[in-house]
């Protein structure tokens, strides 16, 4: 079978950024076991409920649910485990203290392969309020009401 190459998105979080205010995005490799592989290339994942922890200098994936594969036997994998995550150190280290000043966490956006391999996009994000969600969906409501007005002048029709 030849490598794959590029990048084929596999689960995306798009509650994420509905949620969450990005600041920062990393990308992340994944240490899978055994059936999680085929699992994931048939797309059983789930971003929902996921969120990543620094412990003891390692970064782990929380709440990732990865279905069991269907032609797995006994050696099918757990769906619910904690998953760690490959960073270079200073990476963990930036994240370490971050993560312990002002209310960041670590939320998952996107999970794919690349070349062959599976990554997770990774991003250190604030929590939004409720009236901050509301101002983004009225900012984007007031962008949307302008495209349209302005391509029905260019068309002519006012």
């Amino acid at each position: 079978m030849a490598r794959e190459q590029g990048r084929k998105v596999i689960v995306s979080n798009r509650k994420a950024r509905h949620d969450f205010q990005v600041q920062d995005t990393y990308e992340a490799g994944v240490v899978l076991v055994g059936t999680e592989v085929k699992a994931l290339r048939a797309g059983r994942a789930s971003l929902a409920d996921a969120f990543a922890t620094v412990d003891d200098g390692e970064v782990w994936l929380r709440g990732l649910h990865i279905g069991e594969y269907e032609l797995g036997t006994w050696t099918n994998h757990e769906p619910r485990r904690a998953r760690k995550l490959l960073l270079h150190k200073g990476e963990i280290l930036r994240l370490i203290g971050k993560t312990k000043e002002s209310g960041l966490s670590l939320v998952p956006l996107a999970m794919y392969f690349q070349d062959g391999k599976v990554k997770v996009e990774l991003a250190l994000a604030k929590g939004k309020k409720a009236h901050d969600k509301r101002q983004d969906i009225a900012r984007r409501d007031a962008d949307r009401e302008i495209a349209r007005a302005y391509g029905r002048a260019r068309k002519g029709r006012v």
